[in-house]
């Protein structure tokens, strides 16, 4: 302040703000740092400011002005590191960067890590950008969004890498789709398989294709491969208007030393921390977020904010969240910092992720949280105000480990490792789980999901529908990568898209069929989503038919009504003999199979009523003729 009272500079950023920031409470902050279109004493221009606590000089340097870092100075802030600058004339679309001038006399050209647009790669610069001119009109989704509790509906979701989803035979940009585009063609794909959300690997700008789009360089800005921020809100708008939740990958946990990015921002560690045991990935060749700062915390903070509420997601898949969790995550003994109680949990860390979530639950939009978190870290979901991190669910990476194991078995081993199927059902209720396939396993020489099956190529495809089909009966959420449905051959590459001719051939378009008729079941019973971490929705009936590698068990709704049996084989061995138990009376319908599909309206579908006579524990039982990787599901 001044001896009259007035804030110095422009009084854009108050003092206020200024002490809101400072404290890591600042969660509009986007609002006043970066660019933005102002009118200051009469003229229209553009609004600067950067948080560059370390820097002697920071100039506004672009296009506008021949990139002359002296041409637009930018004046310091008292008592926040915060620097800012007025430039007439300046609109929208225009290229910058900070010339940054640090205390060993070095101009560093920073990219304005509040950047809301940036420059298609190669280049680095960011753009300016006005974001308040979108009409949404997604209204109706946005106030059904508020009020939804997705523990108890469905969610099944598909993960998508829109640069290699599908491609256009064009040269400009790659022959990337926009996001207009896609939006469209993604919208009707996800319609007819019957997901309800669609994830978004890699939409925060980055420099490198091959991160996929987990090195970011800037968090506030949709990247330009596939167009503008508006029209980004155009897709997220459709995605809403036809009915489908959009979920972001989000990566608080590094990032990557270009030298336009985060970096020694200043000259010095600024988002950082300053020592490389801590501050540094080994693993990565990334830096660590230093989340001591209220700074740093309040940049991330706002930041999941900011795609929550100006781009309406309706949830953040959070990245790498052991890694942030542990100070020894990737190092060796020595090249880590225990914390001041002596152990190796981040205390800095837990703090921001309780944060983090207790703020977006308070907001009131109804997003999703989603923790990756590979460890058995205890009590990642739930109120972090009982002690929990916060998360509204967990990526459950166990089951994923011990299925893939199991599917990939030669089928004659499979009952010397019947418990890797059972096992996850043991833990099931300890936090709120999502079932993942996720892009993880179809990359690095791991075989896409349908060359991690054994046989042939027809016996592949039907041990694919089995393991889906237990995928889809076992409490949980949903979570497939795409061309995981139709059967991709090839790992996926992020450098060309799916070989989408294979969903029109017969084995292809039977697995996409049959993943369809899948999510339709799951959307269409309760029984398979309402009471998905409470044992009173699951009841095993044979949990240990190890030698013939069958399981059957039964997904129950909250009211009890059109409860679902599965039976699910998987050897390529007939059972014509087979007869499963059943708790009570009643007619058992045949709601879909592994040769048919999902029954319709129309079609006759066959019908069992149990005898009284006792099998797998049960009072009754009915006998069904169960093929080679049978798989079959039963309204009761």
């Amino acid at each position: 302040m001044t001896e009259s009272g007035k804030e110095i500079g422009t009084g854009f950023i108050t003092e206020v703000d200024r002490y809101l920031y400072n404290n890591g409470r600042h969660y509009e902050i986007y609002e006043k740092l970066g660019a933005h279109p102002k009118k200051f004493e009469g003229r229209d221009g553009m609004y600067f400011a950067v948080w560059a606590p370390h820097a002697e000089q920071i100039g506004v340097a672009g296009d506008f002005n021949g990139w002359n870092p002296d041409a637009n100075p930018m004046t310091l802030l008292a008592d926040s590191g915060i620097w800012e600058a007025f430039v007439p004339g300046v609109g929208v679309g225009e290229l910058y960067k900070f010339a940054i001038s640090t205390k060993s006399g070095k101009i560093l050209f920073k990219a304005d890590p509040y950047a809301f647009h940036a420059e298609y790669r190669p280049g680095t610069a960011s753009v300016t950008a006005d974001l308040s001119g979108f009409k949404w009109k997604d209204l109706p989704w946005m106030e059904k969004q508020r009020n939804r509790d997705p523990m108890n509906g469905p969610v099944s979701i598909y993960e998508v890498h829109l640069g290699s989803w599908r491609r256009k035979n064009r040269d400009n940009k790659d022959g990337f789709y926009t996001y207009i585009e896609a939006a469209h063609e993604l919208a009707d794909y996800i319609l007819e398989m019957g997901y309800t959300h669609v994830e978004l690997l890699g939409i925060a700008e980055h420099p490198y294709d091959g991160s996929w789009g987990y090195q970011v360089t800037g968090y506030f800005a949709p990247t330009s491969r596939y167009g503008t921020p508006e029209e980004f809100m155009y897709f997220v708008d459709y995605m809403h208007r036809k009915g489908i939740g959009v979920i972001l990958d989000w990566v608080p946990a590094h990032f990557p030393r270009d030298a336009h990015g985060l970096a020694d921002f200043d000259g010095e560690p600024c988002y950082e921390y300053a020592d490389p045991r801590k501050g540094e990935h080994p693993d990565w060749g990334t830096k660590v977020f230093d989340y001591s700062k209220y700074e740093v915390d309040n940049f991330l903070i706002a930041n999941a904010l900011y795609w929550v509420e100006k781009f309406h997601v309706d949830g953040l898949r959070v990245d790498a969240v052991a890694s942030m969790l542990y100070l020894d995550y990737g190092r060796n003994n020595g090249d880590w910092v225990p914390n001041r109680n002596g152990g190796n949990e981040n205390l800095e860390a837990i703090e921001f992720f309780k944060h983090l979530n207790s703020v977006l639950k308070k907001r009131g939009n109804g997003a999703m949280v989603i923790a990756e978190e590979s460890t058995a870290w205890p009590r990642v979901t739930g109120d972090p105000e009982q002690g929990s991190l916060g998360f509204t669910f967990k990526w459950n990476m166990g089951w994923m480990h011990d299925f893939l194991e199991y599917m990939k078995l030669d089928p004659y081993f499979r009952k010397y490792n019947h418990d890797k199927m059972t096992f996850g059902l043991s833990y099931f209720t300890s936090e709120k789980y999502i079932l993942v396939l996720s892009h993880d396993e179809v990359v690095h020489l791991k075989c896409s999901m349908i060359n991690k099956m054994p046989g042939l190529l027809e016996d592949k495809f039907a041990n694919l529908k089995s393991g889906y089909t237990y995928m889809l009966g076992h409490p949980g959420k949903k979570l497939l990568f795409m061309g995981q449905d139709f059967g991709q051959f090839h790992e996926w590459d992020e450098k060309t898209a799916l070989d989408w001719y294979l969903s029109d051939e017969p084995l292809g378009k039977g697995l996409k069929d049959y993943v369809r008729d899948l999510l339709h079941l799951y959307k269409k019973y309760p029984a398979l989503y309402e009471k998905d971490y409470d044992w009173e929705g699951f009841f095993w009936i044979n949990a240990n038919d190890r030698e013939r590698s069958i399981f059957s068990f039964i997904r129950y709704s909250e009211d009890h009504k059109h409860s679902l049996l599965f039976v699910i084989s998987f050897t390529p061995v007939e059972r014509p003999d087979y007869r499963v138990g059943v708790p009570k009376r009643g007619n058992y319908t045949l709601v879909l199979d592994e040769s048919h599909g999902l029954y319709k309206r129309g079609e006759k579908a066959p019908s069992f009523r149990p005898a009284k006579v006792e099998w797998d524990g049960q009072e009754y039982s009915f006998a069904y003729p169960l093929p080679a990787y049978g798989a079959a599901v039963f309204r009761f």
